[in-house]
């Protein structure tokens, strides 16, 4: 199971809470004057992978350390509608402070897992893995790439600095396939790979004769990915992109190819129902 940083995390996980609270919960406040221990329980309302725990707990210890969370579940779990997943114990203050903002995370990732989950299952091919794109939520970026992984996925560069992908505007730019790798294999050090995105079978001939690493055939009918593949015949690694979602996935099963990338788990995905229910007080 991958694991999240907490010198990476935390930063943004005080923004989020700052956003929330400018000065003070002044609802809570009104009505608990001290210290107040007490409980909540951490539900499942649907179906779907458990995806973020560490962040949701790691929001209310940065409240309170002193904040016990009991987990019933972990990431990549399966839950189904009604089950416990935690029980949150403390300071009550802390657990309705803390509250929409752990939700908020856990809801997404967990959205972003299930989606990934749904997309393995759907390809079917064990040959082939499926990659996230840099089409991520601002400032989210690191909880959705984990989140990715917990559904069975694959993380791409998590930023610009990771690798080369010559894209159709870089190639543009430099006036053809074989200047762009060129200068990309001039300018990088000899240990990073070249990926080029292709979008037609000339292309992937052009990418071939300057031997990249990786071709990406982006947007490409299924009859015209397998003519790639076999004209690739091994001799670079293959991606297929381009509007690749739940729904048409199968397609590309038994194909040859070596990753599926797409954007869909991180753009398209739809957050898990969950709920922090049954507060009590203890004493």
């Amino acid at each position: 199971m991958p694991k999240l940083n907490n010198i990476v995390i935390d930063e943004l996980l005080l923004q989020a809470l700052k956003e929330d609270v400018s000065v003070e919960d002044i609802s809570t406040n009104s009505i608990i004057k001290e210290g107040t221990i007490g409980e909540v329980t951490l539900y499942a309302k649907e179906k779907g992978v458990i995806a973020g725990l560490y962040v949701f707990e790691r929001i209310f210890h940065l409240l309170d350390l002193k904040t016990k969370v009991e987990k019933f579940a972990v990431d990549g779990d399966e839950v189904s509608a009604g089950e416990k997943v935690a029980i949150v114990k403390g300071d009550v203050r802390i657990l309705l402070t803390g509250e929409r903002v752990a939700l908020n995370y856990l809801q997404r990732m967990s959205g972003v897992a299930t989606y990934t989950a749904e997309m393995v299952k759907a390809l079917d091919d064990s040959k082939v893995k499926i990659v996230d794109t840099r089409k991520t939520t601002p400032n989210m970026r690191v909880f959705e790439k984990y989140a990715t992984r917990v559904g069975g996925g694959y993380n791409h560069r998590f930023n610009l600095s990771d690798g080369v992908l010559l894209k159709d505007n870089h190639i543009a730019a430099a006036g053809s396939i074989k200047k762009a790798v060129e200068s990309a294999r001039e300018y990088t050090s000899f240990i990073r790979k070249i990926e080029v995105e292709v979008e037609n079978i000339e292309m992937v001939k052009e990418a071939l004769e300057a031997k990249a690493d990786i071709i990406m055939l982006d947007n490409m009918g299924i009859d015209e990915v397998a003519k790639a593949v076999s004209l690739i015949n091994k001799e670079a690694e293959i991606e297929c992109s381009g509007n690749i979602t739940l729904e048409n996935i199968g397609n590309y099963r038994n194909l040859g190819l070596d990753y599926i990338s797409t954007g869909a788990p991180t753009h398209s995905y739809k957050v898990l129902d969950l709920s922090m229910k049954n507060l009590k007080v203890l004493k």
